[in-house]
């Protein structure tokens, strides 16, 4: 049987820590930034991790 590939629209967006929990970047900064105040940009610079709802499909896409 072929070897799985991971979803190459997910390697861009996820990554898998070292516990099992999935990163990923925060939404909303990409445009529209001046009317963003300085501490919300700040604040979206920082990653976040993934729902657990979404996590099994997450890992599903990410393995090799």
């Amino acid at each position: 049987m072929p070897k799985m590939k991971s979803h190459s629209g997910a390697k861009k967006r996820f990554r898998a820590t070292n516990s099992g929990n999935i990163k990923r970047g925060k939404i909303g900064k990409r445009h529209i930034l001046t009317k963003k105040d300085t501490k919300r940009k700040r604040n979206l610079r920082q990653g976040a991790y993934m729902d657990k709802a979404f996590e099994k499909t997450a890992h599903t896409l990410l393995q090799k």
